[in-house]
């Protein structure tokens, strides 16, 4: 089968560090035909780093023969951009967040449906091998009733002249938007719908140009099968200082994940799976063994899809959902209540047999 062309709008950070050389270029099914940078230095290095056409605008890339673009640039250009993309006739992967607000992100969806694209979003912790193996364990019942669930992201982000991260208007928000999407989608992903959320937010450490970017956030989640989660997102621990964890309790068990919530691939993942009241737990370490990478991974999923005429596995009305998940922590930030979020309501658990997990694609 054919492979994939892709073009790559924005091709700084993390295209040039991550998707580019970990996803792009070794995924079986996709190949590299251009990279779309604003800076003529950085065109210049990426054309001998990728030894691809690099062009200085969205136009120029979008006439080149393409199927499919990735957007990598600062949140306040996903809009425009991927507009442009989806009229061209191409296929969007688009990082998060998918726009500044929920207006944006319901357009972008809408004009990829209205124009026969595939959109999806890239959040590509979902395709960690811990991540598939906790959902394998979820599905099957291996802790019981899912209890508590707890999400962590931290890294440390100085204050930096003209950072588009760092002001409101440019990124949609900070450690929230940046951080803590990444985490929500996850534990739906695991977990199923969230649908309330209590936000506190902070400018604790770091002194921002913009003093409404906050360098910390703490969320409560309920889950619509009855679920309770907390997500920590933060900007100013030092990544010697926290171990990204992922922890989830059941009623028959626990789970817990060490340095899989990030860019990486490995980590560490050790369970205790049928304990009953009154037992002592018996934790056992399971050896990662090196999988995919999660970002070719990535890449290889969202080909498929195109070849194959399918839906995406992390697809646009997911990205959707994400900034009115944001949306709601932001309000409860700012008024300190309990915001709902969409449309579904708690299911009580059944007390005899595991809970039951609504997906999300």
């Amino acid at each position: 089968m054919k492979k994939v062309r892709w073009g790559v709008i924005g091709g700084s950070g993390i295209a040039r560090r991550r998707t580019i050389p970990e996803g792009i270029l070794p995924a079986a099914n996709a190949a590299l035909v251009a990279i779309m940078d604003r800076g003529a230095p950085a065109r210049d290095g990426l054309q001998r780093q990728f030894g691809v056409p690099v062009v200085a605008t969205v136009e120029q890339l979008l006439e080149l023969p393409l199927d499919a673009v990735y957007i990598a640039t600062p949140t306040f250009q996903h809009y425009a951009q991927a507009l442009a993309a989806a009229a061209a006739g191409k296929h969007v992967l688009c990082e998060k967040p998918l726009g500044l607000d929920v207006g944006e992100a319901e357009r972008i969806a809408e004009a990829c449906r209205a124009a026969g694209v595939k959109l999806g979003l890239g959040y590509m912790m979902r395709f960690h091998t811990a991540h598939q193996q906790i959902r394998q364990w979820l599905d099957s019942g291996r802790i019981g009733i899912p209890v508590t669930v707890r999400a962590q992201l931290a890294c440390w982000h100085p204050p930096t002249a003209g950072h588009w991260r760092q002001v409101r208007a440019l990124g949609g928000g900070g450690t929230l938007a940046d951080l803590a999407l990444h985490c929500f989608d996850l534990l739906e992903f695991l977990i199923g719908p969230v649908v309330e959320v209590s936000a506190l937010t902070a400018a604790l450490v770091q002194r921002y140009e913009d003093p409404n970017v906050e360098d910390s956030s703490v969320v409560a989640l309920r889950f619509a099968n009855g679920a309770l989660g907390v997500v920590e997102a933060h900007f100013n621990v030092p990544d010697a200082g926290v171990e990204n964890v992922l922890e989830i309790t059941g009623t028959q068990g626990g789970i817990r994940a060490a340095h899989t919530i990030g860019q990486g691939s490995g980590g560490e993942l050790r369970t205790s799976f049928g304990r009953k009241a009154g037992q002592a737990a018996v934790w056992k370490s399971w050896p990662l063994e090196r999988g995919p990478n999660i970002y070719r991974a990535e890449i290889e999923a969202f080909s498929r899809c195109i070849q194959r005429g399918a839906e995406p596995p992390v697809s646009g009305e997911t990205g959707v959902r994400g900034m009115r998940l944001l949306a709601a922590c932001y309000e409860s930030a700012r008024s300190g209540k309990v915001i709902a979020v969409g449309e579904e309501r708690v299911k009580p658990p059944i007390r005899k047999q595991p809970a039951p997990i609504r997906r999300s694609t």
